[in-house]
């Protein structure tokens, strides 16, 4: 399957995310670096939500060690993005996070790519493997 043949029953978790008017660029479309805010916030309130991240007893924190984003369409401000969500590789100690992101009535995705995340201790930094509750919160995102 080629990214542009993405669809959304493809991804495991969603998140609508607003286009703002700051995000446009001078050709009339949401420049590059917005699509990989979106991910981040995709990927971020997932993680929040499963209470991955950002407690304050975690064991560990994900760091990014790898992003890719390939562009199929341009977006424009007013729309609003359907930001799915899916685990396409669950490692011992990372997660590859793949992001399909969908204009509103669109088939086809705007945009697809993926962060790969190392989790790794907060003080010390070297890797951890991922902890059982961890692996259980996210199971179902795998595919």
């Amino acid at each position: 399957m080629t990214s542009k043949d993405e669809r959304r029953e493809n991804y495991r978790w969603r998140v609508d995310i607003p286009t703002r008017w700051a995000d446009g660029d001078p050709y009339g479309h949401v420049n590059n670096v917005i699509y990989y805010s979106w991910f981040d916030t995709a990927v971020t309130k997932m993680l929040f939500e499963r209470r991955i991240i950002w407690l304050p007893d975690s064991p560990s924190i994900g760091l990014c060690v790898e992003s890719k984003c390939e562009f199929l369409q341009p977006v424009e401000f007013p729309e609003t993005i359907d930001a799915r969500v899916r685990i396409g590789r669950m490692g011992d100690k990372s997660l590859r996070f793949e992001v399909g992101l969908f204009r509103e009535g669109a088939e086809a995705p705007a945009a697809v790519g993926y962060f790969v995340h190392v989790y790794v201790d907060r003080a010390t930094r070297k890797p951890l493997a991922l902890t059982p509750e961890q692996r259980a919160a996210l199971t179902d995102l795998v595919v």
